[in-house]
């Protein structure tokens, strides 16, 4: 005997539908270091966790997740959908990604209405060929008040997404500079057709930290401890400023290197990344790019922290060994720890600083150069405590 999802199914082509996620938004109004999109669900950013959720429906043939530029290299690490960059607001995201549906229908939701059930994406779908665009909505229960009128609350909606609309219709709306909030206000501007079904309480959508308590499906952040490592080399070179864990060396010669040649810095930086799976710092900051020929590398290493709390970890503690025959640098390690702890936004007590020799062995020991190993742990940050 076929339930009901079976016999919808076979009525909708999955040929013919397409998912578009859109997680590329700024979350200016979630007002904290991290990201919404970045939250983690267990080991899950939360796009991700939205985005399997909704897979596994097996209504749709086509996924096209909207991430922010600078992310989306990143977002590939974690699973094999189809990216888009997204623009500077949630339309310019979505007409970003219009040019590469396939199929005639779409279905577009904000990353930040996890918990969107099954049941949900039935009485949406099966209106499908009701209108142009089929949009959830929910009864308002509360006396309106508008302009200081009481008006009928019968006749307001609250509108939620996913909404469903038929490609070719959306995508002339969207061919226009006027701004609109959602799909269904741009096709009803431009003559399409909208019919309502009823949406859930659940399907709420996270827009400040409070938001997260009223989110059935998610599950915590796994407490996982995420370690990296960092090595990195440099040569003396007899022109420059020597500058070694953030701080001025009193020395003759500085480092041959494309940035200022920091190379505890470096070392510290791949630790970072290590730990996060975000590659390694010439992925972020090649050498070869004029952009940072002569860079400090504490601007370096701020642009990695700020980055690692965005995309929700937090950083538990470093440790680097720097390995010098010369210069001497006893006396600058507590600078150091304090220099990188501040950047870090740690205590100094969790940002250790060691020094040694290689006994006169190797290019360190004929003092042609310097060497640091970095190890760095990283956690999730634990969004429960700020909801």
């Amino acid at each position: 005997m076929y339930n009901f999802v079976t016999l919808l199914q076979e009525r909708v082509s999955l040929s013919d539908l397409t998912l578009i996620l859109l997680a590329a938004g700024s979350s200016s109004r979630f007002a904290q270091d991290v990201k919404k999109q970045w939250l983690r669900i267990g080991h899950q950013p939360l796009w991700q966790f939205v985005a399997e959720r909704l897979k596994k429906s097996n209504f749709f043939s086509q996924i096209i997740i909207v991430g922010a530029p600078h992310e989306i290299a990143f977002m590939k690490q974690y699973a094999s959908y189809e990216f888009v960059a997204g623009g500077s607001s949630r339309q310019e995201s979505l007409q970003n990604a219009l040019p590469y549906v396939k199929n005639n229908y779409l279905l577009v939701n904000d990353i930040a209405r996890a918990c969107i059930t099954p049941t949900l994406l039935e009485r949406i779908i099966s209106k499908r060929d009701t209108a142009d665009v089929v949009v959830p909505y929910l009864r308002v229960t509360d006396t309106i008040v508008y302009d200081n009128e009481t008006i009928d609350r019968d006749k307001v909606k609250r509108v939620q997404t996913p909404q469903l609309s038929r490609t070719s219709v959306l995508k002339k709306a969207l061919s226009t500079k006027e701004i609109f909030t959602d799909e269904s206000s741009a096709i009803v501007a431009n003559g399409g057709s909208r019919t309502f079904v009823l949406g859930e309480d659940d399907a709420h959508k996270i827009t400040y930290p409070q938001d997260l308590n009223k989110i059935p499906c998610l599950q915590a952040p796994s407490d996982a401890i995420l370690s990296g490592n960092g090595f990195d080399v440099h040569a003396f070179d007899d022109k420059g400023v020597m500058w070694l864990g953030g701080v001025k060396i009193e020395s003759d010669f500085g480092f041959k290197a494309h940035s200022d040649g920091d190379v505890a810095i470096h070392a510290l930086i791949d630790a970072l990344l290590g730990a996060a799976g975000m590659g390694d710092i010439g992925m972020l900051f090649p050498d070869n790019d004029d952009a940072y020929k002569g860079i400090d590398s504490k601007e370096l290493l701020k642009r990695v922290v700020e980055k690692i709390y965005n995309f929700g970890f937090e950083i538990i503690n470093a440790d680097i060994t720097i390995a010098a025959q010369k210069p001497r640098i006893g006396k600058y390690k507590q600078a150091m720890r304090e220099v990188l702890a501040e950047i870090l936004c740690i205590d100094r007590a969790r940002m250790n600083v060691k020094a040694t020799t290689t006994e006169k062995l190797g290019f360190i020991g004929r003092a042609e150069g310097v060497g640091v190993m970095a190890n760095a742990n990283l956690k999730y940050l634990n969004w429960k405590m700020i909801g």
